[in-house]
């Protein structure tokens, strides 16, 4: 039961195709085992926005390592395939996209993904993202679902023990934040990742973190006493 939750990236520029599977991306279809996987996005996060699906799409276009079946999955404004369930349950691996992960987890739950993401997982399906699709595996973690201001998020699938927090070292907020929020006990000791980080979770536990950028780092958070956090770079 693998989990591969990307504190921001994992997609890289591409002058022709807008974006192509970077090395994180490709780690979680190695971490698949399948020769040929199959792959579904859900760009719920962002309100399933055609641009980005489209640009899935586009980015295996250039991707000629190995045969790679990409589908997506919307919500918005109707299901696009007609049995979620069967279309999930059928994936090697499964992405999710950033964006409102608040947003993401209603209508997940509306739709009954939210069990099927459990079912997928129990099932060997891989299960990877980045920051909201980082998020959503966690009990909580930081979040700017609810205005400009990050604030604290509890509403997880708990797929993985404790919170987590993504852009740890691209947005100045995310860390002092996140640091106070596991101090208080608002969230529950966890993970933060940098951008270009994954954390690799097997069985709802921290196996290892693997990144694509060199000097990025993955960080264990956690209570010290009543007034102090301990940070530990991984």
């Amino acid at each position: 039961m693998t989990i591969l939750a990307i504190g921001g990236g994992g997609f890289r520029s591409d002058t022709r195709y807008g974006a192509t599977p970077g090395p994180l991306v490709e780690h979680a279809l190695d971490l698949s085992g399948a020769e040929a996987p199959k792959v579904c996005a859900l760009y719920t996060a962002t309100g399933d926005d055609v641009a980005r699906i489209a640009q899935w799409y586009a980015c295996w276009a250039s991707y000629d390592r190995r045969p790679v079946t990409a589908s997506h999955l919307a919500l918005l404004p109707m299901p696009n395939v007609d049995d979620l369930r069967a279309h999930l349950l059928a994936q090697d691996a499964i992405y999710v996209g950033g964006g409102s992960v608040a947003g993401l987890m209603v209508l997940w739950r509306l739709h009954g993904v939210d069990e099927v993401m459990r079912e997928a997982h129990e099932a060997g399906v891989v299960l990877f993202g980045v920051s909201a699709g980082s998020l959503c595996w966690h009990s909580g973690g930081t979040t700017d679902s609810y205005g400009p201001e990050l604030r604290p998020w509890t509403d997880g699938l708990g797929l993985v023990a404790g919170s987590n927090c993504p852009h740890y070292d691209s947005e100045a907020r995310r860390r002092p934040l996140y640091q106070r929020l596991v101090r208080e006990g608002v969230l529950a000791p966890g993970y933060a990742a940098d951008d270009g980080v994954g954390l690799h979770y097997v069985d709802g536990d921290l196996l290892e973190a693997v990144t694509d950028r060199d000097g990025a780092s993955a960080w264990r958070v956690e209570p010290d006493g009543e007034t102090q956090v301990t940070t530990r770079r991984l």
